[in-house]
């Protein structure tokens, strides 16, 4: 049976590749130090859409574009916005949900929500090098904490992806990383206006350089590091991963031409099948690592 690839996931602290076929749905742990090569193999189609556990199917198996990060056609998004937390579409929710400020590089913070039940799976999911939670409580108050704090302090909701990934292997010592962090989460915590049913957290900072492998990622010099551009069919990555932040995973080929970034939201709704690692190299698009900023981000997903 072929498995399709939707992407990369966070799951109980630690990354893993999603796959799906046939309505069945399984992951991949990975592990720092594994050798991971893969070939792409037929076209890239829309993986569906997931809701409540399940998968649907695109109704057309829907062609989407390599280079895009998203990975459904575009009425599978719509089907998927018009029941969402994210997009404001669903907000009945009744499950409790988290405030939390992220740190991802000098001056580069934002704040955002989770549901309590993820955990931090979320902060893993963005490549968050540190977060703190604010508070936690009803959905809606969530959001008024999330809107008032955006609007005061002027900290925001969203950071393009590609700058994250910039900063990434230029960071300041943990004790700078986590005094920026502690002084936004005490301005935070002591705004007027706070919605009374959204209880406070206390400052417990949570730093991510173990967890994502950041040392190993800074050892590379930042002008040789690679970010594929877009899988092809035929085309191949093989590699040691040596870290992993949000969908990036992080590889060490065996071809000496510097590390190479693969966002695993390219992956999703394509066919990848094992392949001998010193045959295959890096053989798809690649390009310099920029600061260039992405477009058509879309709706955050992955709230709850």
């Amino acid at each position: 049976m072929a498995w399709s690839c939707a992407g990369v996931r966070w799951a109980e602290g630690r990354p893993e590749l999603r796959w799906f076929g046939a309505g069945r749905e399984r992951g991949s742990a990975l592990a720092f130090g594994q050798e991971l090569a893969f070939v792409a193999r037929g076209e890239r189609r829309c993986v569906g859409v997931w809701r409540a556990g399940r998968r649907t199917p695109c109704p057309v198996g829907a062609v989407v574009p390599g280079r895009g990060t998203r990975d459904q056609c575009a009425e599978c998004a719509r089907i998927d916005r018009s029941f969402s937390v994210a997009a404001d579409t669903n907000a009945g929710d009744q499950r409790p949900y988290a405030v939390y400020v992220a740190w991802f590089g000098p001056g580069l913070l934002k704040v955002g929500i989770t549901g309590v039940r993820r955990g931090p799976a979320r902060l893993h999911e963005q490549g968050a090098v540190a977060f703190a939670w604010l508070g936690r409580g009803p959905l809606m108050a969530a959001r008024r904490a999330e809107e008032l704090l955006g609007a005061a302090l002027k900290v925001p909701d969203r950071i393009p992806y590609a700058r994250k990934r910039a900063v990434r292997l230029a960071l300041p010592p943990v004790e700078e990383r986590l005094a920026e962090l502690r002084d936004c989460h005490a301005r935070a915590v002591a705004l007027p206006g706070w919605p009374e049913s959204l209880e406070r957290s206390e400052f417990q900072p949570v730093d991510h350089t173990d967890l994502f492998g950041l040392d190993a990622m800074r050892a590379e010099p930042a002008a040789q590091v690679r970010v594929v551009r877009e899988l092809v069919a035929g085309g191949g990555v093989a590699g040691r991963l040596v870290g992993a932040a949000g969908p990036d995973l992080f590889l060490r080929p065996r071809d000496g031409g510097g590390p190479v970034v693969v966002d695993g939201r390219l992956l999703g709704g394509w066919e990848l099948v094992a392949a001998d690692a010193e045959r295959v190299g890096v053989s798809v698009p690649v390009e310099p690592l920029s600061v260039r900023e992405e477009a058509g981000g879309g709706v955050q997903g992955g709230l709850f």
